[in-house]
């Protein structure tokens, strides 16, 4: 390595190491970077004048040297000794803000530029207004009103998926209604039974006796019927427009809608799982689990009990506990007088 590269080695060591990250520089070792910063750019002034003569501006060599010195403060910050020589990897750093620089101040002086006569146009300079202001190019792309508009997005995708939802749930109950009422007039309409051979075994279509014909009307009646539904309800069509589409009276329209709506909000409440998606909780019946009743345990006997009769209970007071003793006496003479004579004697 020759001596200048030596050098610009040990000034730039002497930066990375007077530079801590996570800990305040001291006064000493901001000394010690500014005077081997100082050092590298003496270093490296050559060079910086040969770019800038090769860049074509010489007419703006202030603004040429200050975009160098930029170039070398940032090729130190991402500097990687194990990678590559530091006069290596400033280099292209110089280049890439002295064309910046070229690109921010004139068109492009490129002779295949020249060809084309194409004009090289800086991002920043769009970045301007009409009055000379000048705005960051976050401002420029960035669009106000993307989270408003996200948010109304989903908010329509979900309502999309509870209309689909709810319409066909509301066409399961039409077709079954539908079902069952051609179900009852086929069995009116169906002849005596004849008698079934009990050896032969009997079977049972899942729409038994309902003519196909009478089926298909139905399914084109019912998707007649609800695509009126989601034009007056959905889409709020008005009725002289749904008159004049449907051919049907704008009263009765306007009642089918009605019973419409209502049949689908009782649907809508019956089932748990739409809850949720309108917003509101259904009311949960409690459910109460009865106890048994527990016998009551007491302490004190049963007076009525056969073996309790001949007990009885006497509340003794302070007042009557001298007595106690005459009294005991007393009852004794009283209840056993054949024992006491028989002792005495």
């Amino acid at each position: 390595m020759s001596k200048i590269t030596i050098a610009l080695e040990a000034a730039v060591a002497t930066v990375i190491a007077n530079s801590p990250k996570d800990v305040r520089p001291t006064a000493r070792q901001r000394a010690n970077v500014d005077r081997a910063f100082a050092d590298i750019l003496k270093l490296i002034a050559p060079r910086i004048r040969h770019f800038i003569r090769q860049y074509g501006l010489v007419a703006h060599w202030d603004d040429a040297e200050q975009c160098c010195a930029i170039a070398v403060h940032r090729a130190i910050e991402a500097y990687d000794p194990a990678k590559a020589q530091f006069t290596t990897f400033v280099n292209w750093q110089l280049r890439g803000e002295l064309q910046s620089l070229r690109f921010r101040l004139m068109i492009d002086q490129r002779p295949s530029a020249k060809k084309v006569e194409a004009t090289t146009v800086s991002l920043h300079a769009l970045s301007i207004g009409a009055e000379g202001e000048e705005a960051s190019l976050e401002s420029m792309i960035e669009d106000e009103n993307a989270l408003s508009l996200t948010e109304s997005a989903a908010s329509d995708h979900l309502a999309g998926d509870l209309r689909s939802a709810l319409i066909g749930r509301y066409v399961d109950h039409l077709r079954q209604v539908g079902m069952d009422q051609l179900k009852r007039a086929a069995r009116a309409k169906r002849p005596a039974a004849v008698a079934h051979d009990p050896s032969r075994p009997r079977f049972k279509a899942k729409n038994d006796g309902v003519d196909p014909a009478d089926i298909a009307e139905m399914e084109a009646k019912l998707a007649e019927h609800v695509h009126l539904v989601e034009r007056r309800i959905f889409d709020d069509t008005c009725l002289d427009d749904l008159e004049q589409e449907f051919g049907i009276a704008k009263e009765r329209l306007r009642q089918t809608a009605k019973r419409a709506a209502k049949t689908i909000a009782d649907l809508a409440a019956a089932e748990p799982h739409f809850a949720s998606d309108l917003g509101r909780k259904l009311p949960q019946r409690r459910r109460t689990t009865r106890v048994p009743a527990q016998p009551t345990v007491t302490i004190v006997p049963d007076a009525h009990a056969a073996h309790n009769q001949l007990t009885t209970v006497v509340a003794i007071t302070p007042e009557t506990m001298e007595n106690v003793g005459d009294g005991i006496e007393a009852g004794l003479v009283q209840a056993c007088p054949a024992l006491i004579s028989e002792t005495l004697n």
